[in-house]
């Protein structure tokens, strides 16, 4: 094969915890009889509050085929090439097996936001209920952070962001009283930007992009200077696609596949992440071989197919003209993402994950 998928989880292949129904059909069509993949599959999810291994253990389970780990890519993948974090103190918001997710990723010296609560008790003061009983103020514990990362959606915002904003606006030393001129602030890595996913519910949910928007407009209000991240990870983000063409073409290597890949279709279910991430991608890579900038092999184009089964949802029916679908489009991608129309059209249109790779074989001439 000279091409291959990048696929979204949630509103791709789950609901939730639900499997969508095409998404088997889909699988059987990747796999020969021995369960070996006829072409190079990743899964890029905006995901961040598991282990690689735990969602290809749920992947495989799913689609009944098996998944390796090699395979999965979470959004805070990227962050295993951040290595001047990894000896420092960083403070990590999110939820799931949080310390597990950094060290696995090379952080030697994680903090958890419940970690610092513990240690500063007194920063925590929306919830009466959770208000320390006695006051004290016990600083001999020293607690300096050199970095926030922020993995994902955290559980009790009011007490993530204040204590995020603690750390920034002390330097990296929560309980000391607020500085002025500490602009810029320490480094912030944020993973997963999507203000909105899917899951059973009809409408969309929050996500991470939402308690970001949160952050931002919190620390803007109170500086009246703007957040600055260090790195951005997760989809539509170029980091996200490059390392995702490296698993890619790690595969084929793997295999022995001697053709170089130089198509990659990225099949999701949200204009803003999705849609945007792949054409953005295109759009690099295009650049990348007209400068001859690019002397890595890197892949040639990446087309974006949206699926109908998650946040993207045809009013009221596919769409023939692909360029109707999507006008007048309020932008919900991430406020250091310039909005383009022309980032927002995918290549395709189709009802499901299955009429995904139905159209990419045709599109490829592909017969497995």
């Amino acid at each position: 094969p000279s091409f291959g998928f990048l696929f979204d989880i949630d509103g791709v292949l789950v609901r939730g915890k639900t499997p969508i129904p095409a998404a088997r059909t889909a699988f059987q069509k990747l796999v020969n009889s021995q369960g070996q993949f006829l072409v190079p599959v990743v899964f890029v999810t905006n995901a961040g509050n598991c282990l690689r291994q735990k969602k290809a253990d749920q992947l495989s389970h799913l689609l009944g085929v098996p998944i390796s780990q090699d395979q999965v890519m979470m959004s805070h993948s990227p962050l295993r090439m951040f290595k001047r974090y990894h000896e420092k103190c960083v403070l990590v918001s999110g939820q799931g097996p949080l310390l597990d997710i950094a060290q696995d990723l090379g952080f030697c010296q994680p903090i958890t936001i419940d970690t610092l609560r513990e240690k500063r008790p007194l920063l925590d003061a929306v919830d009466h209920d959770r208000r320390p009983n006695v006051l004290f103020h016990d600083c001999s514990v020293t607690v300096v952070l050199t970095a926030v990362v922020l993995f994902g959606e955290p559980v009790r915002w009011e007490t993530s962001l204040q204590l995020i904003i603690d750390v920034l606006l002390t330097s990296g030393y929560p309980g000391n009283p607020y500085e002025q001129e500490n602009y810029p602030h320490i480094p912030v890595l944020a993973c997963n930007m999507d203000l909105m996913w899917v899951a059973e519910a009809q409408s969309p949910r929050f996500g991470h992009g939402t308690f970001m928007v949160c952050l931002e407009n919190i620390y803007k209000k109170i500086t009246g200077k703007d957040l600055k991240y260090e790195a951005l990870m997760g989809k539509p983000s170029r980091l996200t696609y490059q390392y995702a063409e490296h698993l890619i073409r790690a595969q084929a290597l793997q295999r022995s596949w001697e053709q170089p890949i130089q198509t990659l279709y990225a099949v999701g279910d949200n204009v803003m992440t999705d849609v945007y991430g792949a054409n953005l991608y295109n759009r690099y890579l295009q650049e990348g071989s007209q400068s001859h900038l690019q002397a890595r092999a890197a892949a040639a184009r990446c087309r974006s197919v949206l699926v109908c089964t998650g946040v993207y949802s045809p009013q009221p029916k596919v769409p023939p003209d692909t360029g109707d679908s999507i006008t007048g489009t309020v932008f919900h991608g991430h406020r250091d993402f310039r909005f383009d129309p022309a980032l927002v059209e995918p290549d395709h249109i189709v009802p499901d994950v299955d009429a995904a790779v139905d159209l990419v074989f045709q599109l490829e001439n592909f017969a497995p």
